[in-house]
């Protein structure tokens, strides 16, 4: 059997989609696509070959600290999820190597060996130069990609200049895998927008891979693509595929849509499949996760238990108030001004909530290169003190803003602490936030409010549902 057959064997095995249903619904006779079904997907195309992950962020940094190196596992719901699938196949993991240390941990293969357990895997990293991250990373990723497949409007950054880095980081990944690979069989599996060029280069290397694509963020409507000056040379590139994964039907729809409007390619709608240059690409939707289990008792651990009593000394809660929590990554798409602004209507409207109500608001520095981020950093900082402003008195801030890179114990703790939990975001491929939370709740307790623009908001149907877009009924639904 070749690969192309095992592909769509798998895939049968997985659950068929029903194109015909816009809301991602799957056909009802047949079980859901979903993490775990990736994962078997990938456990049984790697059987007898090798597996290949690639993407940008790694699993493992190494950084440079005055008492020697540290190892850093960055927290990823991405590598949370692939890496045991890595790991049990002793597999490779193609990353761009940004630590400190990171040269310095390596051998001269650029290799590292991540060990934990009983199994092991080995991770290449691949060298940037300051200006092809500048180009690939913050430009067309960031500055290009992002926004153009967010509908957040904000304005999309495009330069020929930054594209043509972008296609040269793409090709220099494209070396290190197949250098990884030599003359074996092998499964690739790659992650994300940043590598949107990789699955064709890959395929015209090597015609026999098997080659996997995850986008983890949504994918526009064929009107928003169209602008995208390079959008047929993207398109292109993905359907170098075999397999190409959306966190959700709509996503695979809006693909499907864009490819029909802007390329020459055969569709078939019944299979959800594209043809283009010979091979199919089958598109599914594949929501992700995270280990409900673990982080269940996770959530009630010691440490947690004791992060808590830390987090409610530092903001001085007396228990008197309700807490609102929101835990994001300080990013445009997430709402989090929105989220201040409903704040501050509710003190406004209903002023017998003051000293009620507190806004414990955790925020991660993003991708402080890139200037909207910048941006949305100073206009955070100015409307919280505003807010505080307006409505504090000697005891009491209605806004309590804890800025920095936050560990998951104390992600944990912010759920535990949290009267409501807010997911405002203006648009997401899923946001596991809002699944972390529900997990994490062992008690029952606690209400999610939660964006309807989120790929969670189709799972978590019992959530507060609310459009971040409109404050006032986000004030409502605060108060109610």
């Amino acid at each position: 059997m070749n690969e192309i057959e095992r592909v769509k064997d798998l895939m049968t095995e997985a659950g068929s989609v029903d194109p015909t249903v816009g809301s991602g619904t799957l056909s009802p006779h047949l079980p859901p696509v979903d993490a775990a079904a990736l994962a078997a997907v990938i456990r049984g195309l790697s059987r007898d070959s090798k597996l290949v992950v690639v993407s940008n962020r790694e699993p493992v940094i190494h950084e440079a600290r005055d008492d020697g190196v540290r190892e850093i596992r960055p927290a990823s719901g991405m590598i949370t999820g692939i890496e045991p699938i890595v790991r049990a196949v002793s597999g490779t993991w193609v990353a761009h190597g940004s630590g400190s240390a990171d040269r310095r941990a390596v051998d001269t293969n650029d290799r590292f060996t991540v060990s934990g357990g009983r199994s092991s895997y080995a991770l290449r990293r691949v060298w940037l130069t300051r200006q092809e991250e500048q180009g690939y990373y913050y430009g067309v990723a960031n500055s290009a990609l992002w926004p153009l497949c967010h509908i957040v409007y904000a304005r999309p950054q495009f330069s020929r200049r930054q594209w043509e880095t972008y296609r040269r980081v793409n090709e220099k990944f494209c070396a290190a895998v197949l250098e990884e690979i030599g003359s074996e069989d092998a499964i690739v599996f790659i992650q994300d927008y940043h590598l949107a060029l990789l699955p064709r280069l890959l395929r015209q290397a090597r015609p026999d891979l098997t080659i996997v694509m995850f986008w983890h963020i949504p994918w526009p409507n064929p009107e928003a693509f169209r602008i995208m000056p390079w959008g047929e040379e993207l398109l292109d590139g993905l359907l170098g595929s075999d397999l190409l994964g959306f966190h959700i039907q709509y996503h695979c729809n809006n693909f499907v849509d864009t490819v029909d409007h802007r390329v020459e390619a055969r569709i078939d709608r019944e299979l959800f499949s594209v043809f283009r240059g010979g091979t199919p690409t089958y598109v599914r939707p594949f929501p992700i996760s995270v280990d409900f289990e673990q982080v269940s008792d996770d959530a009630v651990s010691v440490p947690v238990r004791h992060r808590v009593e830390e987090i409610l000394a530092a903001i001085e809660h007396d228990g008197r108030q309700q807490l609102l929590v929101g835990v994001d990554r300080l990013d445009y798409t997430k709402g989090i001004i929105e989220r201040l602004r409903a704040v501050d209507r509710l003190l406004l409207e209903y002023p017998e909530l003051r000293g009620r109500v507190t806004l414990l608001q955790l925020a991660a520095p993003s991708r402080t290169h890139v200037e909207a981020y910048r941006r949305l950093g100073q206009e955070m900082d100015a409307l919280v003190d505003d807010i505080n402003w307006r409505h504090q008195d000697d005891t009491w801030q209605p806004i309590r803003l804890l800025r920095g890179h936050h560990d998951y114990t104390t992600v944990m703790a912010a759920y535990q602490v949290a009267r409501v939990l807010l997911v405002t975001s203006l648009h997401d491929g899923m946001n596991l936030v809002a699944k972390e939370f529900v997990a994490a709740r062992r008690d029952e307790d606690g209400v999610l409010l939660l964006s309807k623009y989120t790929g969670a908001a189709r799972e978590l149907a019992d959530a507060v549902q609310v459009n971040p877009f409109d404050i006032d009924a986000m004030t409502q639904a605060l108060y109610g």
